[in-house]
């Protein structure tokens, strides 16, 4: 019986150690995806891809960071990277690929996990801003609808949706333990009097 404590005990240590690993790895990934998306959208790089490409051929690889989401009543800055695998959504919020970007019309579709960059989502209500800058220009969206979806409804992601319109999805419940069953969807238009900059 002894040994099998023993045993436990290890166990346990490993478990902790490499959960606490993983968590700090995350949180290196989000840093240094953070900086790196910071210095993206500053106004020399912003000039720079204002002037080569514009926000109609902003064609980025996946992996890479392509931009800010902000989330003013949480006090949230988080990189935005292309992709939603899990090296994408280890550095932040990923863009589904495939879907609008901002200013064009059409579904703008961001993800991320509910423990790491979303923990504080649920805090969010119809009506606050959400900005999501660019290396293009700065935009901001108004939360209109909030909805609960089964984790394989895919119905939410509508690429051939015609006006445009920013869709933030992370796993629910928040607190749950282990693979959520359900989405928490965000859906939030375009500002009236929003312009990029």
């Amino acid at each position: 019986m002894k040994y099998i404590s023993i045993i436990f005990f290890i166990l346990g240590l490993g478990f902790i150690g490499y959960s606490s690993y993983q968590i700090w790895d995350s949180k290196s990934e989000q840093k240094a995806a953070l900086q790196r998306a910071e210095q993206l959208v500053t106004n020399k790089e912003r000039e720079d891809v204002e002037a080569n490409t514009g926000p109609i051929l902003f064609k980025p690889e996946v992996g890479e960071e392509i931009g800010l989401l902000s989330l003013p009543k949480i006090d949230a800055t988080l990189p935005i990277v292309e992709g939603v695998d899990e090296d994408e959504l280890k550095k932040g919020v990923g863009h589904y690929a495939g879907t609008s970007f901002p200013s064009e019309q059409g579904q703008i579709v961001l993800s991320g996990h509910r423990d790491t960059v979303f923990r504080r989502m649920g805090e969010l209500e119809i009506g606050d801003e959400l900005l999501v800058k660019m290396p293009y220009g700065d935009y901001t969206y108004i939360i209109e609808e909030t909805e609960i979806v089964s984790a394989d409804d895919l119905t939410v992601i509508r690429p051939d949706h015609d006006e445009e319109m920013l869709t933030v999805t992370t796993c629910y419940p928040f607190r749950y333990v282990g693979d959520a069953p359900d989405r928490y969807i965000i859906y939030a238009k375009p500002k009236q009097d929003s312009n990029a900059s």
